[in-house]
């Protein structure tokens, strides 16, 4: 989608009490919600209504390049969502009109040189005679900043500051935990991230929304495209879309159309293009956005798209010099096609069973078919192990195409995954191939990897997975990435991509992945060019963008941009582009000269304004995010530091700026609201539970334990906003004490289990098998395994299987049992155990079934609680489950010092001063399950060696006892 706005309208009043299950947008553990004028962080929970009714209106417009953007406008004094994760929209009760009218909506874009600029202003009146809220809420391609925000309330203009990060940080907290109005919402689609803004409107008052973002549109498959989203849902008096195209190099084509678009809409497009510039509107009257004469349902439902591209010719491309800036475009025409050399290393672990398999062989057996003849390829195939199709590369003959199809159809899915090993065998055998002399002598080379998880890091840690893989590449191969759906570990893919000349692309977990496989080879299939560098005279031109490129592909663009070192005395400046093309050196030479941009398009202040420097600033930060991410610690600190410096400077808000607003709403009174950036990964983590977060602080929150894995233990500290983390190693069947509370005579004891066998080169791992809980004075004893569970009390004895889904009431404990999922257990006047049940596939070669165990409600422990632990949950390195633990009932203090490098540049050490003692710790993560039993979500932690040694009271073997129900 290339770009959009949506505008929605939703007043809300309710006429009778109720409770409604509530929830907004969240993300993690947490969720936003707006209760009243307020908007808290709130876990999930009921909440109680007094009154509603709804009425909902929506106007939805998209604008801008390569994905689109949405506008909602939303009304109402609460905001209602479910327990669900999914955010709910409630059928309305009973209607009302004239409460809001929406007095105007329109987008304007200008595209100058392919750089987007785009203004969206709404207008809103609130015309009831009470004061009511209303939401501002706004999509943004992936690939754009907002550089201004601004609300008009009441003649009075609040406008947006981008501020460092961590600082907007600083100040939403701040403002909520001093009782203030506060809001930050994102969220993400596949194309899109979400900004959201909450006020108060008085009676009889309007309000103007006006948010401006920019990006530099990117060609793909010879086109730039512009996607506008219009789903109204109602009839609205006033809205606008207008796109002007200015292109000195001459607009070769302007396509428009829409697939709500009727022949009577039809004449209501209006699209005139000259030489140089090209503009396209969409206003529909209210009548004409009728169904019916006499109906209020419209027309205009659907997608509009704009597409266009610029005249092209075999030169040295497009330099526009503009206020001392300059950019150079470059995507010569008439070039043959340079064939190249592939290999696909494909993921068949265990994860990638069901649809994702199946997917990838269909798009797989489809891309080798439309292999070129003179084309190489090989195919691998990695999980435990790797298997290899053919020991060399093949000639993509029509014979030995369909015998890499068939051999395709067999592949089936096992074991874990080892990427390293299949990825370095890739390189090896195209190393031989150009050793050998079988093909081209100037053929690219390239690997495209897809996988699904999180690569094994036994004997290497990720960081030396990159720098080997890094190391055999040596800057000869191009190795493309594909992220298949929200588990896999973006963020080390995308760092191996980037330095080896690469991207990562993340694939959706959809019907259409096929698709999206396919869409991604066809844009690296064809390069026309290959090592392609730019020349410019060092005594004209500095602070250049990327200036060599390893290669061009078929319907793509390359742009470098750049200052002059004199911006009075410099009109016209040599260029050398040299590359390798099909059989020979390609070589073109050229003068850049400046243009008469008042000549060209007269009359338009903008396109000749400072686009130029604001390109140049928007790709350099681009390149600056991507450098953060590989170099040296010292070089990613500096592009780190670049990029916040140019972000601040021109008013970016990228993943290192934040845009706060700040409304007076009284003279005690102030609201705090900051449009957020996500990063892929960051995204990724959003996408996978479908919401996302919004916030309030509670005043105290009690410490939050859990353990599991092999196994692996975290002590939660809301009121620190860190955790601390251990592992126990021990032998398998050892039984450990995690909780004992004499007070209130509960006894909580967990006995480990190891795997069936041990992976070759791997130690033994041990994981929670079975639980015992007992509550002395109710006479409760409750054993549960990865089977079955038994249930004891006061004599009478039942049992359940996990294969069941069952609810049971019992005058002192009540059990709910969700199948193959999780156990609930509530002690009457007492705690909450959640217990969950990590299935794994019956016939694994090595794990087996295990538990996970958490302790709901731990401050009703008494204050002689102990134990290892009271919440427990997990499994690998990377996983943790969690407890309360007894020794840390009371919290924990402790300090720790400045980070420093440790064995793991990717995960630092520190000293932590806790206890009287002086502990070296590391910088981590584990996984919470209670949200997602399948995939977790990370918790950062500071990691406690040596079975936790200087964090616990004693040493680990003190909580060993005899017996599941013993407690010594």
């Amino acid at each position: 989608m290339s770009a959009g706005w949506i505008f929605c309208v939703f007043v809300c009043i309710s006429f009778s009490s109720g409770s409604f299950e509530t929830l907004v947008i969240s993300k993690g553990n947490e969720q936003w919600v707006s209760d009243t004028s307020m908007t808290r962080i709130l876990k999930s929970r009921r909440c109680i209504m007094s009154a509603g009714w709804i009425f909902c209106v929506f106007v939805c417009i998209s604008f801008s390049s390569g994905s689109f953007e949405t506008l909602v406008i939303s009304k109402g004094n609460e905001q209602w969502v479910s327990d669900t994760s999914m955010t709910r929209i409630l059928k309305k009760r009973s209607v009302s009109s004239g409460e809001i009218a929406v007095q105007g909506v329109k987008v304007e874009c200008k595209v100058t040189s392919r750089f987007a600029h785009t203004v969206m202003t709404t207008k809103a009146l609130n015309k009831a005679n009470i004061s009511q809220e209303v939401s501002f809420e706004v999509e943004l391609p992936k690939t754009s900043f907002i550089t201004n925000f601004s609300m008009e309330i009441d003649g009075k203009t609040y406008i947006g500051v981008v501020k460092e990060k961590e600082k907007a940080k600083q100040q939403y907290q701040k403002a909520v935990s001093s009782g203030q109005t506060a809001g930050l919402v994102k969220a993400s689609g596949r194309k899109m991230e979400k900004f959201s803004v909450t006020v108060n409107v008085a009676a009889e008052s309007s309000v103007t929304f006006i948010l401006t973002h920019e990006e530099l549109l990117q060609r793909h498959f010879g086109k730039y495209e512009l996607m506008i989203r219009v789903k109204p849902k109602q009839l609205v008096q006033h809205f606008e879309i207008i796109a002007d195209i200015y292109e000195p190099q001459g607009i070769a084509f302007v396509d428009a159309y829409g697939t709500f678009i009727t022949n009577e809409l039809l004449p209501l497009v209006e699209k005139t293009v000259t030489d140089k510039k090209a503009h396209v509107s969409f206003s529909p009257t209210l009548d004409q956005q009728r169904k019916c004469t006499e109906c209020d349902g419209t027309l205009i439902d659907g997608d509009f798209f704009i597409k266009y591209d610029v005249n092209r010719a075999h030169d040295i491309g497009d330099i526009q010099i503009v206020n001392g800036y300059f950019v150079h475009f470059f995507a010569p025409a008439n070039l043959q096609r340079v064939p190249k050399m592939v290999v696909f290393v494909i993921d068949n672990s265990y994860s990638m069973v069901g649809n994702k398999m199946s997917q990838t062989k269909e798009a797989l057996g489809t891309i080798l078919g439309e292999l070129p003849e003179e084309d190489y390829f090989g195919i691998i195939v990695f999980s435990t192990t790797f298997v290899v199709w053919r020991p060399h590369l093949s000639k993509a003959t029509p014979e030995n195409v369909k015998a890499a199809q068939e051999y395709v159809k067999t592949i089936e899915v096992i074991g874990s995954t080892e990427l390293h090993n299949a990825v370095m065998h890739g390189v090896k055998m195209l190393y031989e191939e150009q050793r050998n002399d079988t093909a081209l002598k100037n053929m690219v080379l390239m690997i495209i990897l897809l996988t699904d998880g999180e690569p094994n890091t036994y004997p290497r840690t990720l960081p030396e997975i990159q720098e080997s893989i890094h190391q055999a590449i040596d800057g000869n191969i191009t190795l493309f990435s594909l992220a298949f759906g929200n588990n896999a570990n973006y963020g080390f893919l995308d760092t191996l991509s980037k330095q080896n000349n690469g991207i990562v692309r993340r694939i959706y977990e959809d019907s259409d992945a096929p698709l999206q496989l396919k869409g991604f080879y066809e844009e690296v299939s064809s390069p026309l060019l290959s090592e392609v560098r730019f020349q410019y005279p060092d005594n004209v031109v500095n602070s250049l963008t990327k200036s060599h490129f390893k290669q061009l592909f078929n319907g793509s663009e390359i742009m470098v941009a750049g200052r002059l070192n004199d911006l009075n005395e410099i009109d016209n400046f040599a260029i050398e582009v040299f590359a390798q093309g099909f059989e020979n050196n390609f070589e073109l030479k050229g003068q850049a000269n400046t243009q008469k941009w008042e000549t060209i398009f007269p009359d338009e202040e903008y396109i000749f304004g400072d686009f130029t420097e604001r390109l140049w600033a928007y790709l350099t930060i681009q390149e600056l995010l991507d450098k953060k991410d590989k170099g040296t610690p010292e070089e990613k600190g500096n592009a780190t530091d670049e990029a916040l410096r140019l972000s601040l400077k021109y008013n970016f808000v990228t993943p290192l700026t934040s845009m706060v607003v700040t409304k007076p709403e009284d003279e005690t009174k102030t609201d705090t609201f900051i449009a957020d950036k996500l990063t892929e990964e960051e995204r990724g983590k959003v996408q996978r539970y479908g919401y996302t977060v919004a916030a309030s602080y509670p005043k105290y929150s009690p410490p939050t334990y859990f353990v599991d894995g092999d196994p692996h233990f975290i002590i939660e500290l809301p009121d620190q906003n860190d955790a601390l983390c251990f592992n126990i190693d021990d032998k398998p069947g050892t039984i450990f004490n995690l909780v004992r509370d004499p007070l209130t005579g509960i006894v909580v004891n967990g006995q480990t289990i190891g795997d069936k066998k041990v992976i070759p080169g791997n130690k033994m791992q041990t994981y929670f098998g079975r639980f015992g809980i007992v509550h002395e004075k109710f006479g409760i004893r409750l054993m549960v395994s990865t089977k079955e569970i038994l249930v004891s009390e006061k004599g009478k004895q039942a049992k359940f299987f996990w294969t069941d889904t069952a609810k049971v009431k019992g005058p002192n404990m009540d059990l709910q049992v969700v199948k193959d999922r999780s156990l609930t257990v509530t002690l009457r006047d007492s705690v909450k155990f959640l217990i969950i049940l990590h299935k794994v596939w019956q016939k694994h070669p090595y794990h087996q079934d295990y538990l996970g165990f958490y302790t709901l409600d731990s401050h009703l422990f008494s204050s002689n609680v102990h134990g290892l632990l009271v919440r427990s949950d997990q499994r690998g390195p990377e996983e943790y489950s969690r407890f309360s633990a007894g020794q840390f009932y009371h919290g924990l203090e402790f300090e720790v010092s400045e980070p420093f490098p440790g064995k793991d540049p990717n995960k630092p050490d520190a000293i932590m001063f806790v206890k009287e003692q002086e502990l070296v710790v590391t910088r981590g993560w584990q996984k919470d399950f209670r949200q997602d039993v399948k995939n977790g979500e990370k918790v950062p932690c500071w990691f406690i060696h040596n079975n936790g040694t200087g964090l616990l009271d004693g040493v680990h073997t003190d909580y060993i006892v005899s017996g599941l129900f013993k407690t010594i």
